[in-house]
């Protein structure tokens, strides 16, 4: 077989089986509303949880990030890309998150590659929660060490591979709260686990990060643990992009040493952390968008509850509604987009097989009347 005939043969069997993918150009809009070809939608697809991708004190500091420092960074970190605002953004991350390092990646993925690829060598083992993200899988896939997944949020199925004899040393992930499910990890009872069978944790908390708990200090904080290595992510609460490790010093100097994506990635550049330091601040100091959200939850799920498709039982700003066949899922999702919601159907492989879904992501922009309406068009799309 030719690379093109392999190349044609698995774009038919994904078109095939539905799940074939397209990206969709929108001519403006990131926030409540999407435009596209001159058409508004209500957004209801959107990880900009807080709307602060919309700050006007964000969009200020990235300007003035832009005038202080440039568009970019120039090279690597280890070179000549990082700097003061780096430097800076790092050290509130830490305080506002209580570790001593935090370290910036360009992205969650390449964070949780980078970590993965850098810690684990051929005799140890990792232990991921059965639905963790396509990043952390995929590096662990890749990685010297086995791969072994617990039922998800699972401690006991957890707790029975962790005992299974090793040479090696254990490193234990999930994240905190669970991107296509929307609930939320067992953490302190995995936090409990992986230290009675002396292992290393380390949680993903794209989804937690800057809405939950305190502060929005996430999941950790809000379930009293501290994992060993703690990712987040700026692509969601915080409304722009990129991601940050927080860690023990001697963890900071191992991955600067051998993580890859930092020594040989161009680094974040200096005007998004200046912005993204004004994001933490809005983030820390404003609870109003939390509390909205809040709000903005409860009022989705008690009109959900009454639509013939199951809800899923999450508390987060992530709702999923399981349709079932791929082909209903995004019918469905082409009915409410005529009615101006845009909305997108999830579909294996990113789920399993049966599951296709609306994943409806709330935030602390959409008003009641936008909840209203999309409820409404549900309930007569679904008749």
């Amino acid at each position: 077989m030719t690379w093109q005939q392999r190349i044609d043969s698995a774009l038919e069997q994904r078109r095939a089986s539905g799940s074939f993918r397209t990206r969709l150009a929108n001519q403006q809009g990131s926030g409540r509303h999407l435009v596209q070809d001159g058409k508004r939608y209500l957004n209801f697809s959107s990880n900009d949880y807080l709307g602060i991708s919309q700050h006007g004190k964000v969009i200020t500091a990235w300007q003035h990030g832009a005038e202080i420092y440039g568009v970019g960074s120039g090279g690597s970190g280890h070179v000549t890309g990082y700097n003061e605002a780096h430097q800076q953004f790092e050290a509130q991350l830490a305080d506002w998150l209580g570790y001593p390092r935090a370290l910036l990646f360009i992205s969650g993925f390449a964070a949780n590659q980078a970590v993965i690829a850098a810690l684990v060598e051929k005799p140890d083992r990792i232990v991921a929660d059965k639905l963790s993200h396509a990043s952390l899988l995929e590096a662990a896939m890749h990685s010297p060490a086995q791969l072994r997944r617990f039922a998800h949020n699972d401690v006991v199925s957890l707790q029975n591979l962790l005992a299974q004899p090793i040479d090696g040393q254990q490193l234990v992930v999930t994240e905190g709260i669970f991107s296509m499910d929307g609930d939320a990890a067992p953490l302190a009872d995995i936090a409990q686990t992986t230290r009675n069978a002396n292992g290393l944790l380390m949680v993903d908390d794209a989804h937690g990060i800057g809405v939950i708990g305190e502060e929005g200090r996430g999941s950790c904080y809000q379930q009293h643990i501290k994992p060993d290595l703690l990712v987040v992510t700026f692509g969601k609460a915080f409304g722009a992009s990129g991601a940050a490790v927080l860690c023990s010093e001697s963890m900071a100097d191992y991955l600067l040493q051998f993580a890859r994506h930092l020594i040989y990635s161009t680094a974040m550049p200096p005007a998004q952390a200046y912005a993204l330091s004004a994001a933490l601040n809005v983030i820390r100091g404003d609870d109003s968008r939390r509390s909205q959200l809040n709000a903005n939850i409860a009022r989705f799920r008690a009109g959900a509850s009454q639509l013939p498709l199951k809800l899923m039982a999450s508390q987060t700003a992530i709702q999923p509604l399981i349709v079932g066949e791929n082909e209903a899922a995004v019918s469905l999702a082409s009915t409410l987009r005529e009615r101006g919601f845009w909305l997108t159907a999830i579909r294996p492989p990113t789920v399993p097989q049966g599951t296709a879904r609306l994943r409806v992501t709330l935030t602390g922009s959409h008003t009641f009347e936008d909840i209203d309406r999309l409820l409404e068009a549900m309930y007569d799309a679904t008749r």
